[in-house]
């Protein structure tokens, strides 16, 4: 079996027990480490993950895993993570959930440039910007990719 089809099968064993903790699964990452695989894990939820979030999503996935055959006969690692800020905003609720912060934005259409402001908004179709003082409105069928950008001090609300 590929590990495409072993992801795949997995995403689909994980999601409703994830969605009953109130979780919603982010990504299932499959991948060899020698004799053993690594089966990583990534939540999220409206707020943030806690440590008790994670905590109990991997109990629910331990006991998935135990209860099915997912895995076969290799030897894994499992890691059960909160999404964190490197992956891209993908989703409407990823841009949601970051609506605060500086966020880096590339358009599809390469002579639109690229643009870094602050996520001051969020709804299904786009976002709200603020970028160097002035609002701008961005629609995710535009956007080529988005990332949260790390800020080493706080910013403050106006």
């Amino acid at each position: 079996m590929t590990t495409s089809s072993t992801r795949d099968r997995l995403t689909e064993a994980l999601t409703e027990p994830m969605t009953a903790l109130g979780l919603d699964l982010e990504a299932v990452d499959l991948s060899a480490a020698g004799k053993r695989s690594v089966l990583r894990v990534a939540v999220d939820k409206d707020g943030g993950v806690s440590m008790d979030d994670i905590a109990e999503a991997t109990r629910e996935v331990s006991r998935v895993l135990d209860d099915g055959d997912l895995m076969g006969e290799r030897a894994y690692t499992l890691e059960v993570s909160s999404r964190g800020v490197d992956r891209p905003l993908a989703l409407p609720r990823h841009w949601r959930r970051n609506v605060g912060r500086l966020v880096q934005v590339t358009f599809a259409d390469p002579a639109t440039e690229a643009v870094t402001g602050r996520l001051v908004s969020s709804d299904e179709d786009g976002a709200g910007l603020e970028v160097d003082g002035s609002p701008r409105r961005v629609l995710f069928d535009e956007v080529a990719r988005a990332q949260v950008q790390i800020e080493f001090t706080k910013h403050e609300e106006s």
